[in-house]
């Protein structure tokens, strides 16, 4: 076994330290979004991979602390030990990870870097290399890899996938305890896929194309089998591709954005749907979004594709309230609603140790309140769409069910329904209906 060759950023030691603290930033109840966006550029790639790797083995690594730690730890020193313990775990046989004693001679110099797990040194270097023992490999097979069903989600989440999944909850469960893909977005303004794809070819980049999901052509999107730093993607920083889930670019397919509509996105942030609903077609483009924090990144995301003009608007504003609105019908309105995110679980593991079962009754009366005062804005005859990243069915299906019942001139349209997790795409729910009158 060899170190892995990838050249860190900063020593091993170090980012385990700050992965173990930022997944105990995660457990006191913060986003590892907003955790991460905190660290200095040359400390994220690292650290990043390090916690996200640590929350997705979260069930095995701590039934190895259970076995070899008799009293549980503290907390700083739990968060360390799986931080150190998901380095010996691998999904992949090509996987060769770092050297055992390199994970055990740097985490227990983690140990040293802050006053809180000094005192721990011994035991981390004990626990350690017991547990390597323990994994070690039988039959030149790899390290145990994790059990499939073992991504850790709380236990009414996973109750609710079995009641609603009863074939597919362990599939699920797998999907999203796999590392996601990257898959990219060509910016057809500026290139098909196919010469994209002879640029990524040039560099050195393999690709694929992800022809259709559910039935519907995507005609822009591609998954490169090996990630790479965007900053190794040609164009990239002159908008020629962006970096979206499949499942993601569906919205603004079943959309199908003409030109000179008006059209509003009303949970916008980050931009992406936004960007591509602009991509497809020289429309009138609203994009709203509350938080002030995530508003900036829409207007970022379209400098840089080049798609800020006059008919793209950043608006700030509650999208279940009317104040921001200039009494205009929109012809075309897409909700990417707030959800429990329970679909993009690959992408941001941090999720089931977020959510509590009570946040899903909370959400739900929010997507309501969004959808009735949406409708409120979209002109007779316009198409309206709603999106979730959840697999909850009630923040899906239920609520298209609900929103039909309420709104007699609401006409259900052809989407796909629900997408359940894959390793092709995350976790959707799409609804669409047509505006039959006032």
């Amino acid at each position: 076994m060899t170190d892995n060759k990838k050249t860190l950023s900063l020593p091993l030691s170090e980012a385990i330290t700050i992965a173990a603290q930022a997944i105990s930033e995660v457990m006191s109840g913060r986003s590892l979004t907003e955790v991460l966006d905190e660290l200095d550029a040359h400390e994220r790639p690292i650290v990043q991979s390090l916690t996200f790797d640590a929350l997705r083995k979260w069930v095995r690594s701590h039934e190895l602390i259970k076995q070899f730690v008799p009293k549980t730890p503290p907390p700083e020193v739990d968060h360390l030990l799986s931080v150190a313990i998901a380095l010996f775990i691998r999904n992949d046989a090509d996987d060769k990870g770092y050297a055992v004693h390199t994970v055990v001679d740097q985490a227990v110099r983690a140990c040293g870097e802050y006053d809180q797990t000094l005192y721990a040194k011994g035991l981390v270097n004990a626990v350690l290399r017991k547990v390597s023992l323990a994994l070690q490999p039988v039959a030149d097979k790899p390290f145990y890899p994790p059990d499939p069903i073992a991504m850790f989600v709380p236990p009414w989440w996973r109750a609710s996938l079995k009641r609603n999944y009863s074939k597919d909850w362990q599939a699920i469960l797998f999907a999203q305890a796999k590392r996601a893909p990257l898959i990219l977005r060509v910016n057809q303004k500026q290139y098909s896929r196919d010469e994209y794809r002879a640029l990524l070819t040039e560099s050195g980049i393999q690709s694929k194309p992800i022809n259709a999901i559910a039935g519907i052509s995507l005609p822009s999107a591609l998954l490169l089998p090996d990630a790479v730093p965007v900053s190794d993607l040609p164009g990239f920083y002159s908008g020629a591709v962006s970096v979206q889930d499949a499942g993601a670019q569906l919205a603004a397919t079943l959309l199908n954005p003409q030109a000179d509509e008006l059209i509003l996105d009303a949970c916008a942030a980050p931009g992406g749907k936004t960007a591509h609903l602009l991509e497809l077609a020289d429309c009138q483009m609203r994009a709203l979004e509350l938080d002030g924090k995530r508003l900036g990144k829409i207007g970022g995301n379209l400098d840089r594709l080049r798609l800020h003009s006059e008919k793209a608007k950043v608006l700030r504003g509650d999208a279940s309230k009317s104040a921001w609105w200039d009494g205009v019908p929109f012809d075309k309105i897409l909700i990417d609603a707030p959800c429990s995110a329970s679909g993009i679980v690959a992408r941001h593991p941090d999720i089931p140790f977020l959510r509590r079962e009570s946040d899903i009754p909370v959400l739900q009366q929010r997507q309501r309140e969004i959808l009735t005062q949406a409708w409120k804005m979209l002109k007779s005859g316009g198409i309206l769409l709603y999106v979730t990243c959840s697999v909850f069915p009630e923040e899906g299906e239920d609520q298209a069910v609900w929103f039909a019942q309420e709104h007699s001139n609401a006409l259900r349209l052809d989407a796909p329904g629900q997408l359940l997790p894959t390793d092709a795409n995350d976790g959707f729910y799409y609804a669409l209906f047509k505006k039959n009158g006032p």
